[in-house]
């Protein structure tokens, strides 16, 4: 069996009845939604009621009780569909805003959001970056002042999934004046509360099946009972949550990359110039080589990180060398498979062109190329 002993015979089951999902269920609408900018609210629903959104989360939650793993094989299978919007969506209500709810929350949290959440009954959302600030989250500006029995928020967030149609965001906040990490908490906040607006919808170049958005927090209210996990510590918490993030965007990326080299070698393949398959040349050859080897190359260190986090290790070095090499890989070989393509490549046409421009995306999101280097830097004693 391959790869053990990272997967069993049932992740490979959970991965040949994802594909049929998204071969049925996802692709054929991928073109109407890039177009609508935003997917079917039902898609939530629907995988909701087949339990992929709480694969890995145990069944007192509501979950399916299955290991980290199980996340791997969506994040890739998903990542196939034709387009990286709603992948990235999906991976935000299942592995980016619940997380910190499952492992920091309350039972009460669990029940009002969580459980939800994984039903496929309320979206989630997550906010953590603003318009003056990404990478740094220690410099985040959006307040929460204690009010009694409540907090009342005040800030802007920006490039928020699923912003658009959220029924909760987990949102970072600061709490007090405490310079750096010491002042920022983490909040559930429903989007139904006065105060919230959504600003605007934002135009991307690519993940256009997605919805992204600006939202607005004008003295917005939440009981105090919405504090997620311990007041002051918000910022390690988020940043326990960016590294599970971190993860699902590497094997993400390994499901992207194999698509578009599964498209490239089939163009080649079947593409004539000079009355033979260009793939009967050798650059063309070489070069389809050459993206398969490090395909298999960034999986193998994705698996081998991923079965370290799923024993509960936090390897913030190698899970940032993961990162960063499973998304820059993912862009390179989309680059190589428009490539190869020709002019048909950047043709709207042709699906590889929509690839392309996903693949870019994870190289900023998550954590951008430059912190994954910073923080290993740092790892490695500089």
């Amino acid at each position: 069996m391959p790869y053990e002993p990272y997967f069993t015979e049932e992740h490979d089951e959970l991965r040949k009845t994802v594909r049929k999902f998204v071969e049925k269920e996802i692709a054929p609408f991928v073109d109407e939604w890039e177009e609508a900018g935003e997917f079917s609210r039902e898609l939530f629903t629907r995988m909701g009621e087949l339990g992929y959104l709480g694969l890995h989360y145990p069944e007192e939650v509501g979950g399916q009780g299955g290991d980290y793993f199980t996340s791997i094989v969506l994040a890739e299978e998903m990542n196939k569909c034709g387009c990286g919007g709603v992948p990235m969506a999906i991976a935000v209500q299942t592995d980016m805003a619940t997380p910190p709810i499952y492992k920091f929350g309350t039972k009460d949290q669990h029940e009002r959001f969580l459980t939800p959440a994984i039903r496929g009954e309320k979206i989630a959302a997550i906010g953590i970056t603003e318009p003056d600030h990404g990478s740094d989250v220690q410099g985040i500006r959006t307040r929460a002042r204690r009010d009694g029995d409540e907090w009342v928020i005040n800030g802007t967030k920006t490039y928020i999934t699923n912003g658009t149609r959220a029924d909760f965001v987990t949102l970072v906040t600061r709490t007090s004046d405490d310079p750096g990490p010491k002042g920022i908490s983490l909040f559930l906040v429903e989007t139904d509360r006065p105060g919230f607006s959504v600003s605007k919808k934002l135009d991307k170049v690519g993940m256009r099946s997605s919805d992204t958005a600006e939202l607005i927090f004008d003295n917005v209210r939440v009981p105090h009972k919405n504090l997620l996990g311990e007041e002051g510590k918000g910022f390690y918490q988020i940043m326990w949550q960016l590294q599970g993030e971190r993860m699902v965007g590497a094997a993400g990326a390994i499901g992207g990359a194999e698509y578009a080299y599964e498209h490239a070698l089939h163009y080649a393949k079947s593409r004539k110039a000079f009355d033979q398959p260009i793939g009967n040349f050798q650059v063309i050859a070489h070069l389809l080589a050459e993206m398969k080897s490090e395909i298999e190359i960034c999986r193998e260190l994705t698996y081998s990180t991923a079965y370290r986090f799923s024993k509960g290790e936090v390897p913030a070095k190698e899970i940032s060398m993961t990162k960063l090499a499973a998304v820059q890989m993912a862009h390179w070989v989309s680059d190589r498979a428009l490539q190869i393509y020709g002019g048909n490549g950047y043709m709207n046409e042709y699906p590889i062109e929509r690839n392309w421009r996903d693949s870019r995306l994870p190289r900023i999101g998550g954590g951008a190329d430059e912190i994954m280097k910073e923080i290993i830097a740092k790892q490695i004693g500089l």
